[in-house]
């Protein structure tokens, strides 16, 4: 809680009020990217603007920030993780080389030793349940931008609780999915009532339906997920 402290702080002096704007909450969440990779964020609410922040807790700064503007969000969906049909990271009956393991909301794995023909495929599936924000109804990430991992165009972002949560009641409260959830909901509608997006309707749509992560084969979100390289950790004598 010390450095999520230091971290409000930081954000509150480099972000926030150079931005002329006022902070109404601070949230510390796991984002799921297009290729499921997670992401730990620290997520700011603002009379404005959604931020969603990259900070390091091993250096203690803002590494990057990501402004959503309250006024353009249309939709927000709740509901459990799914992949595609043909997706590795969906198990399979018999075939299945991992067993997941549930943490709380977190994902771990275990290796079994099923053998499958002469391929070994990795693959696991993401329990618990998410949050989807879309800012753009009528945008549509292009197929070069679903297929590249480091694409920074896409009209949604994907949070889940994080792997703290139930570590101490300080974390449970800035982690929980639901009052976040409740606290963004009302800060749209107010933002939207007094400063309306051209061309579009006022308003926010909550609902409650599957998250689809299109991914196919999740090689690469496996290996890092399971070492939890989009967390500040310390690893040895390098901290990222």
């Amino acid at each position: 809680p010390g450095a999520f402290d230091q971290a409000i702080e930081d954000l509150k002096i480099h972000v926030v009020k150079n931005a002329g704007e006022t902070a109404q909450s601070f949230w510390l969440l796991t984002e799921i990217d297009h290729w499921n990779n997670e992401k730990e964020r620290v997520v700011v609410i603002t009379d404005t603007t959604l931020l969603v922040c990259k900070y390091d807790f091993i250096m203690l700064s803002c590494v990057q920030v990501q402004r959503i503007s309250l006024s353009y969000i249309d939709r927000i969906c709740l509901g459990q993780f799914t992949f595609p049909e043909r997706s590795l990271d969906k198990p399979y009956p018999l075939t299945q080389r991992f067993q997941c393991l549930k943490t709380n909301t977190a994902v771990t794995l275990k290796p079994v030793t099923v053998q499958t023909g002469h391929f070994n495929i990795l693959f696991c599936r993401r329990e618990g349940e998410g949050l989807r924000i879309y800012w753009d109804n009528l945008k549509e990430p292009s197929a070069l931008s679903r297929w590249n991992p480091w694409a920074t165009d896409i009209p949604y972002a994907t949070f889940t609780e994080h792997p703290v949560k139930n570590s101490t009641e300080r974390f449970s409260a800035i982690c929980q999915m639901s009052e976040f959830t409740a606290q963004l909901v009302r800060a749209i509608q107010t933002a939207q009532s007094k400063n309306p997006a051209p061309g579009k309707t006022s308003g926010v749509v909550v609902l409650n339906q599957p998250l689809l992560i299109d991914t196919y084969t999740g090689f690469m979100s496996f290996i890092g997920n399971r070492n939890k390289l989009g967390y500040s950790l310390a690893r040895g004598s390098v901290g990222f």
